[in-house]
């Protein structure tokens, strides 16, 4: 199989069962031309980049599995990720798909084609410094909408006016940074009714607007990104990459040996929906 560098303008890219939870074997230019075309055409499109950690939250909950699977563009974000779709299937991806620099791609991608954008998630604060940040780097970005975090559940009926209210902003898709796993469950919960692109970009919003360091880009080649953020919140993030990524790696050979397998096509739907805010 030859290296993936696009994707076919007519056809999605290929996905592939990791652990049951399906990723697209694509680069950045794959995902941000979808991403731009669902935007042009006003159609759903539910968009996560997922590492060790992501993909884990799907293993372990089988409803949680289905609402991965549910979604356009499941990327890979974590080298190991990667590392696992070329082991398993031979797709010879070169790089991986990192939510921060997807985010920022899309930006660049959405200011050319006059693509507005919308923001939710996070403090007022941090909303307000990235979108200084993002101006910055983008001049004629367009940002339609930028949305705090309610830091709760919403109830039903708060669903229908926060769509409405995107929607007339006229944004022509939404990121969304609400960690992992609310975000992958917001964009499950909301992108058919919103019809246009939803992007859970993880922890992208805190890094571009300066809140958080990323690794050295020496550690995110090796895959040990998760090593430097444990040192800088190893109380919030211990348990994630301590427990998680060793289990990951044991499942993995597992998968490759023939000795566990889970079908993606046999979860069972969420009996309801959650409505992070």
């Amino acid at each position: 199989m030859t290296a993936l560098t696009s994707i076919d303008k007519l056809h999605p890219p290929p996905k592939y069962s990791l652990l049951g939870v399906r990723v697209t074997a694509t680069d950045y230019d794959g995902a941000v031309a979808m991403i731009v075309r669902a935007a042009q055409q006003r159609q759903p499109l539910g968009v996560s980049a997922l590492a060790v950690h992501g993909v884990m939250t799907g293993v372990l909950d089988p409803e949680h599995r289905h609402r991965l699977n549910q979604l356009e563009l499941v990327l890979p974000d974590g080298q190991p990720v990667r590392w696992g779709l070329n082991w398993l299937y031979r797709v010879r991806l070169a790089d991986r798909v990192y939510g921060p620099n997807l985010m920022l791609a899309t930006c660049a991608a959405a200011e050319q084609h006059g693509i507005s954008i919308a923001l939710y998630g996070g403090k007022a604060e941090l909303l307000s410094r990235l979108q200084q940040k993002l101006i910055e780097k983008f001049p004629r970005l367009q940002i339609a909408a930028a949305i705090p975090s309610q830091f709760r559940r919403l109830q039903p009926s708060e669903k229908g006016p926060l769509i409405a209210t995107i929607k007339s902003s006229g944004a022509g898709m939404v990121m969304v940074g609400l960690g992992c796993p609310r975000q992958e469950v917001w964009a499950y919960e909301f992108k058919d009714q919103l019809q246009m692109p939803v992007l859970a970009v993880g922890a992208a919003f805190n890094f571009h607007a300066g809140e958080l360091s990323q690794a050295p880009a020496w550690m995110q080649r090796w895959g040990l990104e998760w090593f430097y953020r444990l040192m800088m919140e190893p109380r919030r993030l211990w348990h994630r990459y301590l427990l998680l990524n060793p289990y990951y790696v044991w499942l993995l050979g597992l998968q490759a040996t023939g000795l566990y397998h889970l079908d993606p096509d046999k979860t069972p739907k969420p009996k309801q929906e959650i409505l992070y805010g």
